[in-house]
């Protein structure tokens, strides 16, 4: 997008929400105060979240005319309204890394941690936390498991109270997912995951992740399910679809969301997905801000579509209505 096209949706959106951009609405006092040297920037905690795929008749006919939407069907969240951070907002399984992951052995199948740690730039130990953090998350929350018996089989039926309970504990932090691999006697697979981008929360936000997002295709015989405290609700849609949703200010995202989905709906299907994610740039993504006359501008490199003109005046965009109507739910 040329810059005249990004400042002139910067004050499109800062007239009247024209899309489904989420900030916060504390972000302008705190940028302010981060130019004035009064905040200090918190340390990123490390983070992964997973975009689980699935082949569907409208993803398959991407690109053949068939389908209003392209690309394979991605499992989504919504946020909960009554959350204090992006309530409303749509977003993918994820969350932070657990410690105990960096150092505990355990089963691993594809490729090699020094691999993985060369690929998300971080070291072999950090690089193993990473991996498990996204493999975690997506269990803990859609009820996915991205681990088998042996380095070539995935877990098959993971419902039942057994594995509810070893759920639980993993939410709980009462039990290490190292430890739950050995317990049920499983390897982690690796080679299920494609890392696809890395965003970090800018500089004046008061949570922030260093995050990695990564892509996954729906085990064979699994099934996702809103297993989290944080989603009111979970949806298979077409990243095009998604897509549409956000510009047409129906669904709201935060950037990082709406721009992988826009990355997604370039593949026609998962396996398409998975094969192009080594190539992906995983540069980090980190936003910035400029103090004006009249406000503030907000802007994420390399994406300029997030360029946003924030009015000394202006308030933060309130929660969309849901076109859904749970019908994918």
């Amino acid at each position: 997008m040329a810059n005249g096209q990004a400042n002139d949706q910067a004050n499109d959106q800062a007239d009247g929400q024209a899309n489904g951009q989420w900030y916060p609405p504390e972000w302008p006092d705190r940028i302010r105060a981060l130019a004035a040297g009064t905040l200090t920037p918190v340390t990123p905690k490390r983070a992964a979240t997973v975009m689980l795929l699935k082949d569907t008749a409208a993803g398959a006919g991407a690109g053949t005319g068939t389908s209003t939407g392209t690309g394979p069907a991605v499992h989504m969240l919504r946020r909960r309204t009554s959350m204090a951070f992006a309530g409303g907002a749509y977003a993918y399984p994820g969350g932070g890394v657990d410690p105990r992951d960096d150092d505990r052995v355990i089963g691993w199948a594809g490729p090699t941690r020094a691999w993985w740690a060369d690929r998300l730039g971080v070291d072999e130990a950090g690089a193993q936390a990473i991996v498990c953090a996204a493999v975690r998350e997506t269990y803990e929350e859609a009820g996915v498991l991205l681990a088998g018996p042996t380095g070539d089989s995935v877990a098959g039926d993971t419902t039942g109270a057994q594995w509810e309970a070893d759920r639980a504990a993993l939410v709980g932090r009462e039990l290490s997912f190292a430890e739950f691999l050995d317990r049920r006697g499983l390897v982690l697979r690796s080679d299920l995951l494609g890392a696809w981008a890395r965003w970090i929360t800018p500089e004046f936000e008061s949570r922030r992740y260093d995050t990695w997002f990564f892509v996954a295709a729906l085990p064979e015989g699994q099934r996702t399910r809103n297993a989290s405290t944080e989603a009111d609700r979970t949806v298979w849609i077409t990243p095009a679809d998604a897509a549409a949703g956000y510009d047409k200010g129906e669904l709201l995202m935060m950037p990082p969301t709406i721009a992988t989905l826009r990355g997604l709906a370039e593949c026609r299907t998962a396996a398409e997905a998975l094969a192009s994610a080594p190539g992906r740039d995983m540069t980090p993504v980190l936003a910035e801000a400029r103090l004006t006359g009249d406000g503030i501008v907000l802007s994420w490199p390399g994406h300029d579509e997030f360029t946003k003109h924030v009015p000394s005046t202006a308030q933060a965009p309130a929660t969309p209505s849901d076109p859904t109507g749970g019908a994918l739910a």
